[in-house]
């Protein structure tokens, strides 16, 4: 006896038309997922409008209460019954939904909100008379004069009291309060020129004010430099580099960290496409590619960056919720964020992140046991001839100390010249040796502490690149060559990249049907199990869309020669040969970093030290 289908019922179906509120309560769910992302749809109603200044006020995470106030342009009081209807905007007439210009275009959001929560909109535009219209689950009451001087006010009561199943998979109120902040934030580094305020009011009264950035002036660069030293920290602004690169119409600006100035998680990593802040795949991945040698798996880059191109050569029609975008030619925008970002970080050349000192000026403050005795106050500094003399009967180092305890400075210390002292070089003068590892060098206004080992090894893992990008990868043939079966699909999309494989040392070739032979493997590897390396590579493709996996192995490979042949820990250096170092490594890109992301040196500021002693 045949079961019947528990969805299909014995009676013939009947297909209905679902009415206005059960349409605006569907498509809630799609725009709608939760409060941040009504504060993310009202906001951008607000900067779409022109408002100089927005307000958000939010209590208990945002499920009772949403407040937007702008100073925007305001919506006629005949035109609020209509701002209240789907896919009714002011922003688009229709006809050409590839060339948008403003956050919004579906006209989705406001009945949306409506529909399942109490949302109350008060406007006044310029020359005109104030008027509020208000609606609860989908039904929408007469419009009523109202009190405003200028703008809008959109209120959100309630949310999800109309589809109550929904307040069930909220989270807990801070998490929903952190999550406006993080889309708050993210508007805010979109656009510099405009003031942002977050209060968090639950439980009534005034509340207190979670997040601000005034507006910033200046021009482009020096506006978004000073919102994200506001808004990432300052931290971040002084360690990140300047992005300024454009090609085939697309441009890409912003700042990205230094590789020293990494994560723990893709927590700090903005991308941002014609102003609208998304969360890209392909984006992530190109950022990723951009720093993946210089920073370990388990690091993060930390970076702000911005694509601006003609609204034909986008689409953010992709998704109700406006997060993806999908670009005419992917790749242009993909090689473009690896150039520029590679190409900024070797102009970097030896720099490391401030934090560095910072984290090491913090190691060695010990903690008070008890309360500081009074300040002891010290002779006043002698002066810079004084100093000079002391330094150069100091020359040249350490020598009064015990071999036990530091490496002394053999042979003649650096003498310095009346047109370049070596102390004014970026990396300064070596001093001294301690503990046959660490180099104690003297710079114009400080010292610096370099890690010879690391050091080293970025310097000729950098050699090494070099070598084998002239030169080329050596492939070796095998003798027999390797078939590997795939599904078509598979086989198609590792063909498209063949070509960049082969330029890699690994030439493969189809084989019939969805089988690829594998003829030719990277020399530098050595003995290889192709059929694990096509598999991992196609893992890379279906996942990203692009591999790395070639390269990484082998530049693997060339970090591990790079390490064998470094200077070792443990070895007593000369003083040209520490200063040798020095220089090198002024010269040599990346170099404030060794190969596994950590850094090679430690600079601290004489001021700093001071500190340390008291002496400030």
């Amino acid at each position: 006896m045949a079961q019947a289908h528990p969805n299909i019922s014995e009676n013939r179906l009947v297909i209905r038309q679902l009415d206005d509120a059960a349409i605006n309560r569907i498509a809630a769910g799609e725009v709608v997922e939760r409060p941040a992302s009504a504060v993310k749809e009202l906001v951008e109603n607000a900067i779409d409008a022109g408002a100089t200044r927005v307000a958000i006020d939010i209590a208990d995470g945002g499920k009772t209460l949403i407040r937007v106030t702008d100073d925007g342009c305001g919506i006629a009081a005949e035109d609020l019954p209509l701002a209240l209807s789907r896919h009714a905007t002011s922003k688009i007439d229709g006809s050409d939904l590839l060339n948008i210009h403003t956050f919004g275009f579906r006209g989705e959001a406001l009945p949306s909100l409506g529909a399942v929560g109490r949302l109350t909109i008060t406007s006044r535009v310029p020359g005109g008379e104030a008027a509020s219209v208000h609606v609860a689950g989908g039904r929408i009451e007469a419009v009523k004069p109202a009190a405003l001087r200028a703008g809008t006010v959109v209120e959100l009561r309630d949310l999800f009291f109309a589809t109550p199943a929904r307040l069930k998979f909220m989270r807990t109120d801070r998490a929903e309060a952190q999550a406006i902040s993080d889309t708050v934030k993210r508007l805010a580094m979109a656009e510099p020129s405009v003031t942002f305020t977050l209060r968090d009011v639950s439980g009534g009264g005034e509340g207190r004010v979670t997040f601000r950035a005034d507006r910033e002036n200046g021009d482009l660069f020096d506006a978004l430099h000073a919102r994200l030293a506001r808004v990432i920290g300052r931290e971040f602004a002084e360690n990140a580099l300047q992005i300024d690169a454009t090609r085939e119409g697309i441009r890409l600006y912003g700042y990205a960290a230094l590789p020293t100035y990494s994560r723990g998680a893709a927590v700090a990593q903005y991308l941002f496409v014609n102003g609208r802040p998304v969360r890209d795949k392909m984006l992530t991945g190109a950022l990723r590619a951009a720093y993946f040698d210089f920073l370990s798996r388990d690091r993060h880059p930390a970076a702000a960056l911005f694509i601006d191109c003609d609204p034909t050569l986008v689409d953010v029609n992709v998704h109700p919720a406006k997060s993806e975008v999908r670009f005419r030619d992917p790749g242009v925008a993909r090689g473009l964020i690896v150039s520029a970002l590679r190409h900024a970080l070797a102009e970097a050349g030896h720099r490391a992140s401030s934090t560095v000192a910072n984290a090491t000026l913090g190691a060695m403050r010990p903690e008070p046991a008890q309360p500081a005795p009074a300040r002891v106050y010290q002779m006043d500094r002698p002066s810079p001839s004084a100093r000079q003399a002391a330094y150069q009967a100091q020359a040249p180092g350490f020598a009064e100390l015990s071999q036990d305890y530091s490496g002394n400075v053999v042979g003649p210390a650096p003498v310095p010249t009346a047109e370049a002292p070596v102390e004014d070089l970026p990396l300064g003068a070596a001093r001294g040796q301690v503990h046959e590892n660490y180099i104690i060098a003297q710079t114009a206004d400080g010292m610096v502490i370099v890690d010879q080992h690391a050091a080293h090894e970025r310097l000729v893992y950098e050699k090494l690149k070099k070598q084998m990008a002239e030169n080329g990868v050596a492939a070796q043939a095998l003798l027999i060559p390797e078939i590997v079966e795939l599904s078509d699909s598979d086989c198609a999309r590792l063909m498209q990249v063949a070509d960049d494989l082969t330029n890699l040392g690994l030439t493969i070739e189809p084989f019939g049907g969805g089988a690829v032979a594998v003829r030719e493997t990277p020399a530098i590897l050595g003995e290889v199990d192709a059929r694990a390396m096509i598999l991992d590579i196609l893992d890379e493709l279906a996942d990203q869309g692009e591999s790395q996996t070639v390269q990484a192995r082998i530049e693997a490979i060339l970090s591990r020669v790079a390490c064998h042949g470094s200077v070792r820990s443990g070895r007593r250096m000369r003083a040209e040969e520490m200063n040798a170092l020095l220089r090198e490594m002024e010269a040599t890109p990346h170099s404030g970093q060794c190969n596994h992301g950590r850094p090679t040196y430690v600079e601290l500021k004489l001021s700093d030290i001071e500190r340390l002693f008291g002496r400030s």
